[in-house]
């Protein structure tokens, strides 16, 4: 992902979601027939295949008659590309199909053109619900995927349908301009490590119940790093279906010379980096954590290399 980008990296989408289809079975019968799918494989993390001649990455899509043992009862119907032919998703097992090879949402999500990032972020967002919901949890009885796959039912009639965690993420600058502005990067302590690396991204925490998201990202950030921020601007949002976020992305203003309290449950290390050292990272040279590690930035999936790029590029 390149600076200067208009919208979150798992933002975009070219699909009508049609969801005034999801309830006509009829329509969904027929439509299964006739449409293009996209198999994950919930067993190997939401895998699916992409063309290996292709660059960028295209998702590879299939016709419902070559998914033997596969019918529209298990399928999730995501909408309708603008040709007018309807998407839907399948969690299934990946076929070996020549010039193909198996690939995550993390790994290419960034890389996908508008239509198959929108395809491939709701379908993992949509299998990851239904793998957690197969049971009612008002009534404890089996649930049965309905509507084509945008709710569960039980025998009782109870129904549930998907939901998302709203959860916040911050870049925490200085407001000063130029290469010399800071921005406040964090090691969270959950991370695995990797020997002579340390990776680095924006504070973030789930929003709680009662609480505003700007509300959130004053606790979290006080909490974190003990650090208070102002002038909080909201930079946009993006499903992060790992397994059901909904990342809601802020950059706000804080003082670099208020100390940096870290909590050790939550973050293993914190520092403020200058624009020329996150410059510096992205553009593959050397620049050292502190402790003689060598500093990785998140993954170009992510929302957070997307807000650190909009802070780089003076965007805030």
């Amino acid at each position: 992902m390149s600076g200067g980008e208009a919208a979150p990296p798992l933002a975009r989408t070219t699909l009508d979601r049609a969801a005034h289809r999801r309830t006509d079975r009829d329509w969904l019968a027929q439509a299964w027939r006739r449409a293009r799918v996209l198999v994950l494989d919930s067993t190997r993390e939401g895998m699916a295949l992409v063309r290996t001649d292709a660059n960028p990455p295209v998702l590879v899509l299939r016709d419902p008659a070559e998914l033997d043992g596969i019918s529209d009862a298990a399928a999730l119907f995501l909408g309708v590309e603008p040709d007018g032919v309807p998407v839907f998703a399948v969690d299934a097992p990946l076929p070996d199909l020549p010039g193909t090879r198996p690939v995550s949402l993390r790994e290419i999500g960034h890389l996908l053109g508008d239509r198959d990032a929108g395809i491939f972020t709701t379908a993992l967002a949509l299998v990851n619900w239904h793998l957690g919901h197969g049971w009612s949890p008002r009534t404890g009885h089996r649930t049965e995927v309905d509507e084509g796959g945008w709710s569960r039912v039980d025998a009782q009639g109870h129904r549930a349908w998907p939901r998302t965690d709203p959860a916040m993420i911050v870049l925490v600058h200085d407001g000063v301009d130029g290469p010399d502005g800071r921005c406040l990067l964090g090691n969270n302590a959950t991370w695995p490590r990797t020997a002579g690396e340390r990776r680095f991204s924006c504070l973030a925490g789930y929003v709680e119940p009662g609480e505003s998201a700007e509300a959130a990202v004053l606790r979290e950030v006080r909490e974190e790093v003990g650090v208070g921020v102002e002038r909080i601007e909201y930079a946009g949002s993006q499903s992060w279906p790992f397994p059901g976020s909904l990342m809601l992305g802020f950059l706000a203003e804080a003082d670099p010379g208020e100390p940096v309290r870290v909590d050790p449950t939550e973050i293993a290390y914190a520092r403020w980096f200058s624009r020329r050292e996150v410059g510096a990272v992205l553009a593959g040279r050397a620049v050292d954590a502190g402790d003689g590690d060598r500093v990785v930035l998140p993954p170009p999936s992510s929302i957070a290399l997307f807000l650190i790029h909009r802070w780089l590029d003076g965007h805030c």
